[in-house]
């Protein structure tokens, strides 16, 4: 079995690296650096998967891709104990795969949003209040679970967490968290001591979200 991470500088990948850390399962990186003026992958991610983005990854040469789809099929194949995911028979298992989609669904769109308006000269305009207004609106929501739970499943780590610390970081990065959602703040300082969290950045190299 050979699972291979087609790891592009600064992606959403890194949480999946951590995914496969927490599993303990071997896997191979093929590091993609940005182009350096555009900051989108390089042409080579094209040779992977037909949209040229990261994550992606390739189980015994089978290409997965898409965050949450990646999580499912190693969750899936290595997490037979349930360590990190529910049971589908299990009462949290509907809110988990919630959390699959709604971390690139909901979360990650205004991020991304933010990130293009950042690169327009004139910052002003209805839209620009929008996107921050959004933000705002899901770190306060994320915080209001995190607070209630421990956690986006409870208070031990899980796959929810996983995927979810991307937008966290993202937004930690695009508005101030600690004066926005404290407690969420507080989440992923935790989270980010985790060995399994040290040992994929270690792994993944430089990342700016960290």
């Amino acid at each position: 079995m050979t699972i291979i991470v087609h790891h592009l500088q600064d992606s959403r990948s890194q949480r999946v690296l951590w995914l496969l850390e927490e599993l303990g399962v071997p896997y191979e990186i093929k590091r993609y650096e940005r182009n350096a003026m555009t900051r989108l992958a390089p042409p080579e991610l094209l040779a992977i998967h037909p949209l040229g983005k990261s994550p992606v990854i390739t189980i015994d040469g089978v290409v997965v891709a898409e965050t949450g789809a990646i999580f499912e099929a190693l969750l899936d194949r290595f997490d037979s104990t349930h360590r990190l995911h529910p049971a589908r028979e299990h009462a949290d298992y509907k809110t988990h795969r919630y959390w699959m989609h709604y971390a690139e669904g909901s979360a990650m769109p205004p991020l991304v949003m933010k990130l293009i308006m950042g690169m327009i000269p004139d910052q002003t305009g209805p839209a620009f209040g929008f996107v921050d207004a959004q933000i705002a609106l899901h770190l306060k929501y994320q915080e209001s679970v995190v607070v209630e739970k421990g956690g986006f499943l409870g208070p031990e780590i899980s796959a929810a967490d996983i995927i979810m610390s991307f937008p966290i970081e993202a937004a930690n990065v695009r508005a101030n968290l600690a004066e926005a959602a404290p407690k969420l703040a507080a989440w992923l300082t935790k989270v980010r001591s985790r060995s399994g969290y040290v040992a994929a950045l270690e792994k993944g190299g430089a990342y700016s979200f960290a």
